[in-house]
């Protein structure tokens, strides 16, 4: 894709974790951004769209620009057998998508950069993800998602849109919230925490990290028709992750061990499963295709990423 003197980027859900920090790395880099927003956020240049839906009508907003990276996504997964549940992933998350791209196609849009979701993948296994995996999307998001990478290249196929698809794992940055906060507050405030008996391996992707591949996803030519996953660059266990949060917090790592059966017997107890999973289980990513083939490397090494996210949340 031609970026000579800066491509026009729509961004959509421009005001989430990601989009906020997305805009600002595109700006830097000479692109003229078109933040569209849900509601008024008081971003320079931004389109207020309210809701998206298959609906949505973007020709406002779509002719004249180069290129769309869409982040804008229902993103509380419930369960896939759920039809009800999953009927709504769908109508945001593919349908609105694929309306999207439709329409941008019609605009003389160029390029379309989908940010989709490792649990396309899987919940996680013996060995770390690659590309050419066969998916394994095992809730109403994963599955949402894949159906709308799978609309997107159609879609491309019929078209000449250009499409990249990434998937990263768990993002973590300035601004992180959930699970990730709520770790960090408890090492803040010096809870022992029974996970020093955890041998697992899960990779992490710093926002900058982020925000940086999807830029070159966005100017290099060869990214066009693309799937790529992403990850800082190594696989940390959960024992390991606490220790690095610790020292950069300047705190102790109060770990001790208890083992992986009870902690279970424990979650489910509390109605807190799925937490513990995600603690316990392993999701490792192979990013080297994007190292390969598009020559990108992370600029943020994983401790410069967590001193950073710790120091903005302090």
């Amino acid at each position: 894709m031609n970026t000579t003197g800066g491509s026009r980027v729509v961004v959509t859900g421009a005001t989430g974790f990601v989009g906020r920090a997305l805009c600002e790395t595109l700006s830097k880099a000479g692109h003229r951004v078109v933040p569209v927003v849900r509601n008024s956020a008081g971003l320079s240049d931004e389109v207020v769209i309210g809701d998206i839906g298959p609906a949505t009508d973007w020709c406002a907003i779509l002719p004249g620009c180069d290129a769309v990276i869409h982040l804008a996504a229902r993103v509380h997964a419930g369960p896939a057998r759920d039809a009800g549940g999953l009927s709504a992933y769908r109508r945001i998350n593919t349908e609105a998508t694929l309306s999207l791209a439709r329409q941008a196609v019609r605009a003389g849009v160029k390029r379309f950069v989908f940010v989709s979701t490792i649990k396309v993948n899987g919940e996680g296994g013996a060995r770390p993800y690659r590309e050419t995996d066969a998916p394994a999307p095992a809730d109403a998001y994963a599955v949402s998602k894949w159906e709308a990478e799978v609309g997107l290249h159609r879609i491309a196929s019929e078209t000449g849109l250009e499409i990249v698809v990434l998937r990263p794992p768990l993002v973590y940055g300035p601004g992180v919230r959930a699970n990730f906060l709520q770790l960090m507050r408890a090492i803040e405030r010096g809870f022992p925490l029974p996970l020093g008996a955890i041998h697992n391996r899960r990779s992490l992707l710093y926002l900058g990290n982020l925000t940086d591949a999807l830029r070159l996803c966005l100017e290099h030519p060869g990214a066009a028709g693309r799937t790529f996953l992403l990850d800082d660059g190594k696989a940390v266990s959960t024992p390991e992750l606490v220790c690095a949060l610790a020292q950069a917090m300047g705190r102790p790592a109060r770990l001790f061990s208890m083992p992986p059966w009870m902690l279970r017997a424990m979650g489910r107890l509390l109605g807190r499963t799925a937490e513990l999973d995600r603690l316990m289980g392993s999701l490792d990513v192979d990013g080297s295709v994007i190292r390969s083939q598009l020559g990108w490397m992370p600029p943020c090494s994983m401790a410069a990423g967590l001193a950073a996210t710790v120091a903005a949340s302090a």
